[in-house]
């Protein structure tokens, strides 16, 4: 009994280490999922530790894909910084629309984001969310801007951000919010994609160093075995999720994420 007992917990987290991982990059709400699957299976996350941990796993994720980005971002920053190399100016100032986009997300998690987590992890609402998202992907669908990195403006980041912290809402994807806002305002698939996961970082680590008294409870030492599992879970699960959804993106096929997230988000509105 007692074997069977841990092998459950060990499926259990190995379970929510992938579907917290698999929908984080893709446009479909990696919280409105983990609600509406903890409420189909009965399942539940008993501490914020473990969705700490997760989070972080896809964060290793997507630091792995995009390293070759941040080391350029960071070395033609310090070049502009230090011999104001003209070449180096468009990173530059994609480091600093990267911070400005950082705050209102940051300044709206830290002040509500536990209470926007209580009024909206609803299922009937996380399906209307879902629903929006879908509306929102569906509009931008066939959408092929021509802005780059360098054509990136001030303006542009402000309202990227502010689409970003709409994702605070359950339901709402982080990653569509982002990339549909940048699409509307013009930019290329690619620099849109860029954009969003670059601007994921931050939020992520901010997250994740706000929350280090949540991570370290008792349970995370008695539970250490599932939560390393669903650790490493998360990060292959995101790894390659990113991968796919990158190549999708590529294709112009956002559209099926549209239809999915009409499918789900019905029927969390309707059946749930």
């Amino acid at each position: 009994m007692e074997y069977s007992d841990s092998l459950a917990i060990l499926l259990k987290y190995i379970f929510f280490g992938f579907i917290q991982g698999f929908t984080e990059p893709i446009p479909i709400s990696s919280s409105g999922h983990l609600v509406i699957v903890q409420n189909l299976f009965n399942l539940k996350l008993e501490n914020l530790s473990f969705e700490i941990l997760v989070n972080f796993g896809s964060l290793i994720a997507v630091l792995m894909i995009y390293r070759k980005d941040i080391i350029r971002l960071i070395q033609n920053g310090f070049k502009y910084i230090v011999n104001r190399e003209l070449e180096a100016k468009t990173d530059f100032n994609f480091i600093l629309y990267l911070i400005v986009a950082t705050i209102p997300a940051g300044v709206i998690g830290l002040l509500f984001e536990d209470q926007i987590g209580e009024i909206f992890s609803v299922n009937k609402i996380i399906g209307i969310t879902l629903i929006v998202t879908g509306i929102a992907l569906w509009i931008i669908r066939n959408i092929r801007g021509r802005k780059n990195d360098g054509a990136l403006t001030l303006k542009d980041a402000i309202i990227i951000g502010l689409a970003q912290s709409v994702a605070l809402i359950p339901g709402i994807s982080r990653s569509g919010a982002t990339i549909v806002a940048a699409m509307l305002l013009g930019t290329k698939q690619e620099t849109a994609l860029r954009f969003s996961f670059l601007l994921y970082i931050p939020i992520s680590l901010g997250t994740m160093i706000l929350s280090l008294d949540d991570l370290f409870t008792p349970e995370l030492k008695t539970m250490w075995i599932p939560y390393l599992l669903a650790f490493i879970t998360a990060i292959v699960a995101t790894y390659y999720s990113l991968r796919w959804f990158m190549n999708i993106m590529a294709k112009g096929n956002l559209k099926y994420f549209a239809f999915y997230c009409f499918i789900v988000g019905f029927f969390a509105f309707l059946l749930l």
